[in-house]
């Protein structure tokens, strides 16, 4: 590729506009409220910077970090979810026929056309108790009773009793499933994308020199895609760290994650130093997490040099 200094002129046309707005409407909107989380909240609406650690010092405090914790550990699980069930979708679209591939991928892709509000309110139609999942066991449930009382074995409890609703909406379960629902495509696209790329005749020859399939896939096919696997786990896992409009619709009182704390400060409590300085610890949490990846990456890459 030609150098850009030999066309400095195209360079600069083609870099100018993003790299402008990049800086208006993002590095600049950051640069606020980085300097308002060092400031001190005045009446209802006036800030005055004074250069304050006292938002930082109150983000550490015990009740605020057990909520970091409490969000890292949801987000972790979600993204665990997210790549135990990803990863084989992922696989089976790699190496599905040609013409099945695009109708697969769009699938996957189908839930971003609709907005993830509508799609997380959607949720709640399925959890709730009478929702489709409950509306599901109960039929299962009538049905198992009606079998037993054909077989005379009604007095074993199903028959006659009445089906309890399974309580899955406004609980952590249903925030984690809520997020996984919302950012599966973002571990199953990297993940599809690293997995294209196998070298087929890699796998062949480890079936062929005896390898079984676990072996094959723990000793071949993950440590080739292991670069996927990062990428998606990051992906899902930042934005997941940060979600606010799930548990607001689908947890409970005990639901709330650290984005919904966030939110509070920055609307109903408009105590906007403090927003900002939970909002920059998490940026930091989140900086922290893609340095570990460049890392891992980095000497992953060592090693097989």
């Amino acid at each position: 590729m030609e150098s850009w200094r030999k066309n400095p002129i195209v360079f600069w046309l083609l870099n100018l506009p993003p790299a402008f707005w990049l800086f208006v409407f993002f590095i600049v909107p950051l640069g606020i409220v980085w300097v308002i989380s060092f400031g001190e909240k005045r009446g209802v609406i006036d800030i005055e910077i004074t250069w304050t650690l006292d938002n930082y010092v109150r983000a550490v405090e015990p009740l605020y970090l057990e909520i970091f914790w409490k969000s890292i550990v949801m987000a972790g699980i979600a993204t665990l979810a997210c790549l135990v069930v990803g990863y084989p979708v992922a696989f089976a679209i790699a190496f599905a026929p040609d013409r099945l591939k695009a109708i697969l991928l769009i699938a996957v892709v189908l839930p971003f056309w609709i907005n993830a509000l509508i799609r997380t309110y959607a949720l709640i139609a399925v959890f709730r108790s009478r929702g489709s999942i409950n509306f599901g066991l109960e039929w299962l449930w009538e049905q198992a009773s009606a079998l037993l009382g054909l077989v005379g074995l009604g007095e074993l409890a199903l028959l006659g009793e009445k089906f309890v609703p399974v309580p899955l909406l406004y609980n952590n379960t249903a925030v984690t499933l809520g997020i996984v629902y919302a950012f599966f495509p973002f571990m199953v696209l990297p993940l599809y994308a690293n997995i294209e790329k196998i070298d087929r005749s890699y796998i062949e020859a480890s079936l062929d020199l005896g390898a079984g399939q676990w072996r094959t896939f723990f000793s071949v096919i993950f440590p080739l895609t292991w670069h996927g696997v990062l990428s998606g786990v990051i992906i899902v896992f930042v934005p997941a760290l940060g979600a606010f409009f799930i548990p607001d619709l689908l947890g409970g009182t005990d639901s709330q994650l650290i984005g919904n704390v966030i939110e509070r400060q920055f609307k109903s409590a408009n105590d906007w130093p403090f927003g900002g300085a939970l909002s920059f610890l998490l940026m930091y949490l989140t900086f922290g997490a893609l340095a570990l990846r460049a890392v891992v990456s980095g000497r992953k890459q060592g090693l097989e040099a």
